[in-house]
């Protein structure tokens, strides 16, 4: 098979396993990782065939990371540690001391490898990482504050857990703990100046540039991907694996900078994650066979299963003992979710490789020999951690946090942009009905009468960074942008496609929807119309304003939704349907037939509103009649 054909079956297997595992509401990972094994084992085709050494593959998977971690980087805010900044900086600092002891002699009493590989272990497998906890998260749908904290957690651990076992690994090259303290104290120093000031240093040159517009648009793509290999590249050069750190450090910088935009660049990166994370786990899990994986299953179940059961529950509640800022349902679900990932089984491949070379230059050293042939061990013992873990976590999260409360297992709640009086009509009918709903307005008369009215009602701009980033989400699976600005609805739309997908993002048929192109706004602008027949804003303000209530009606076999159009008539717009299990969904604008059984939420003006109506109409008349002479 030549490399083409390689890689381009390489990503349609990456593309197929994605897609089955959205369809299956499986983590991606796990089908992946199953995958790349099957390929390995069924062609007996590697990455290595096309590589001319290890150390090759390693650069490259390198640079694969370091794009991961600055893409996770970008979507760390600050603003999210006012609720997560204490559990954070526990899980960052206490947790990972806690798991690297735990680990270190877990990894002792039950691999039998000696203190030092053990110890290097250890420090490998304190990271989680994003590309295993951000599809986590896309699957579970956790509220927002559990959700920060994974995500910081996944994110910064990395390179802690690289700096950590740098650290290890300089002290088994300089004998033991015993000795070489100075030269494992100026690495660290090192590591900490270098990937702290070249990330901050970087992340200031580029906000020069960008505000200024010195970089065109069409070379702000290539800009990054050389600003992410100039910086990896250049801190390792500097010290070993401080890369990592420096990355992560540049982006979170861009992130949290208020002078410029990088969502444009945020929203490639996500797309280029989801590339890179598949071509990653199919070609490192292809190089292990079932060989590898048969001489270490044995003990490395028995350390998955300390790792899962003893390390990671006892790391996550002695870190937060007497913490009021975490709930015992929260350090739960956190004690049951550290799946490993990429970096991890980069890292491990990186010290093999480097205790491999270090025995070959000194042959007559005994410990780097039987330290090479231990560590010989770690890559295949490292995947079964990683398929474990990820099979374990991804299984158990999801149900986990429902159970506790924590997130939803479909949300269908929806958020209205607007509250007008037809929009609070519709809100309290969908709320009495069961379903969760959040009306977000600039206006404080408007947002007031909705909270009178036993409304979730928040005062902000649908397009403020606030809206975005603040408010709670959870439980909510649609977006109606129904503000009487069409512009404005059409920007929310296109702003919330990655929050809720553009399947669930909607808004009001607008009034220039059959306008000549020149003066229509562009169809990929907006969202999807709602409602049956696509009613505008002002079709809705009338129908309330004449009366009209919402009502839930059970369509049928006996009872159609012709038979309900006949009932009502133009008295009636159909809005929303739902199944037995209450799951919400707005009537696309155009839907030409809905079928029974299901329920249909509508506005409605009921027949003796109608004539109560007429009779007030007909009395506010004057009377054609003269008087009598």
């Amino acid at each position: 098979m030549s490399l083409l054909a390689y890689l381009s079956f390489l990503l349609l297997l990456g593309v197929i396993a994605q897609w089955s595992a959205w369809r299956l509401k499986l983590p991606s990972i796990l089908l992946l990782l199953i995958f790349g094994f099957a390929l390995s084992h069924f062609t007996g085709v590697r990455i290595d065939q096309y590589l001319a050494d290890e150390s090759s593959l390693l650069s490259l998977v390198g640079f694969f990371v370091a794009i991961i971690l600055f893409e996770g980087g970008l979507t760390l805010k600050f603003s999210e540690l006012r609720e997560a900044g204490t559990p954070v900086l526990k899980l960052c600092t206490t947790a990972v001391v806690v798991a690297f002891l735990l680990t270190t002699v877990a990894a002792r009493y039950t691999l039998g490898y000696h203190w030092q590989i053990c110890a290097l272990l250890g420090a490998i497998l304190v990271v989680t990482g994003p590309t295993v906890v951000a599809p986590l998260l896309r699957l579970i749908k956790p509220r927002r504050k559990v959700a920060s904290i994974v995500k910081w957690e996944g994110i910064v651990v990395d390179p802690i857990g690289a700096v950590l076992a740098v650290l290890v690994f300089l002290t088994i090259q300089e004998g033991g703990l015993g000795q070489g303290w100075d030269n494992v104290a100026i690495a660290l120093i090192k590591t900490l100046a270098i990937g702290l000031g070249f990330g901050l240093i970087l992340s200031k040159v580029t906000e020069y540039l960008m505000i200024r517009h010195l970089i065109p648009d069409f070379l702000e793509t290539m800009y990054f991907l050389a600003l992410i290999g100039v910086a990896f590249a250049g801190s390792n050069a500097l010290q070993h694996e401080s890369g990592l750190l420096t990355v992560t450090v540049l982006g979170i910088a861009l992130a949290n900078q208020k002078k410029v935009s990088v969502r444009h660049i945020l929203e490639f990166k996500e797309n280029l994650r989801v590339l890179i994370i598949s071509l990653l786990f199919l070609m490192l899990s292809g190089r292990i066979g079932f060989a590898e994986i048969g001489a270490v299953w044995q003990k490395g179940l028995a350390f998955l299963a300390v790792l899962i059961f003893i390390v990671r529950p006892a790391s996550v509640f002695l870190a937060n003992l007497g913490s009021k800022r975490t709930t015992m349902k929260e350090q739960v679900f956190l004690a049951l979710l550290a799946p490993r990932g990429i970096v991890a089984a980069a890292v491990t491949s990186v010290f093999a490789l480097e205790l491999q070379h270090a025995a070959d230059h000194h042959p007559d050293n005994e410990t780097f020999v039987l330290l090479a042939n231990e560590a010989s061990q770690l890559v295949p013992l490292v995947f079964i951690v990683i398929l474990g873990t990820v099979t374990f976590y991804g299984l158990l999260a999801a149900p986990l946090a429902r159970k506790l409360g924590l997130s939803d297992s479909s949300p269908t709640g929806i958020l209205f942009a607007g509250a007008d009086p037809w929009i609070r009509v519709v809100a309290k009918g969908l709320q009495d009905e069961g379903h969760h709903v959040l009306l977000l307005d600039t206006r404080f008369e408007k947002i007031s009468s909705a909270r009178m009215e036993g409304l979730t009602a928040v005062r902000a701009n649908i397009l403020s960074e606030y809206a975005e980033e603040e408010i709670e989400l959870a439980g909510l699976g649609h977006l109606i942008a129904a503000t009487p600005n069409n512009e404005v609805n059409s920007l929310a739309a296109r702003e919330f496609q990655h929050k809720f997908g553009k399947a669930n993002v909607w808004q009001l048929t607008p009034p220039d929807v059959d306008a000549h192109h020149q003066k229509a706004v562009a169809s990929h602008m907006r969202g999807r119309f709602c409602f049956l027949g696509g009613p505008k804003f002002a079709d809705l303000s009338s129908i309330v304003g004449r009366g009209a209530v919402m009502k839930a009606t059970q369509l049928t076999e006996v009872f159609t939704l012709q038979d309900f159009k006949t009932t009502h008539g133009d008295n009636a717009i159909i809005l929303f349907r739902s199944d037995s299990e209450k799951h919400l969904v707005p009537i696309l604008d155009e839907t030409e037939d809905i079928e029974g059984p299901t329920t249909i939420y509508s506005l409605v003006i009921e027949k003796d509103d109608l004539e109560l109506a007429a009779h007030k109409k007909k009395e506010a008349q004057p009377s054609s009649n003269k008087p009598l002479p």
